[in-house]
């Protein structure tokens, strides 16, 4: 699949098979992340691989929706704030930076016959205590990772002319 067609074909997953996803995929897909391109390059962030089996009680502490855990992994990006580029007027880039990582893993993904959905609506201290993550380190976004079960119907969007302008 090319990028333009994993741009076209992604969607937002909420059913997910139980089908265990191949290694070799998983890996192409987290292979991308250290080609994401980061402010100055610092690359100040860390993906966390969660396999769901054994943990679905304590992924549905963090998000409370029960499809959040049904697929065989739940990836989520941390950012190193700290080590983030921060603009002259003090504005981080670590929102910026994560949210790009997220997308290259999200194409990724739908390139590779994957599901993903975006998840930033989570209990982030519940995240932070439940997965052990290290001190300096922020939950930023998640998503499930597998299999769609049963394919959503596909939302409208805006036309091209409503939200591109011209100077």
């Amino acid at each position: 699949m090319d990028l333009y067609q994993a741009i076209l074909q992604r969607h937002s997953v909420r059913s997910f098979s139980d089908k265990p996803v191949e290694k070799e995929k998983l890996d192409r897909v987290l292979d991308v992340v250290a080609q994401a391109p980061t402010a100055v390059n610092f690359q100040a962030f860390k993906v966390f691989v969660i396999p769901t089996k054994g943990k679905k009680d304590m992924l549905q502490r963090i998000y409370r929706k029960d499809w959040f855990s049904d697929a065989p992994y739940v990836l989520l990006v941390c950012m190193q704030i700290d080590k983030c580029w921060v603009r002259r007027d003090g504005k981080s880039y670590s929102d910026v930076d994560g949210a790009i990582i997220m997308d290259h893993i999200i194409l990724a993904a739908t390139a590779e016959g994957l599901g993903t959905c975006w998840v930033g609506a989570f209990d982030e201290a519940a995240a932070i205590k439940l997965l052990g993550l290290p001190e300096g380190l922020e939950p930023l976004v998640f998503t499930p990772l597998g299999y769609e079960q049963d394919t959503a119907p596909k939302r409208s969007r805006k036309k091209t002319e409503e939200l591109v302008v011209y100077l």
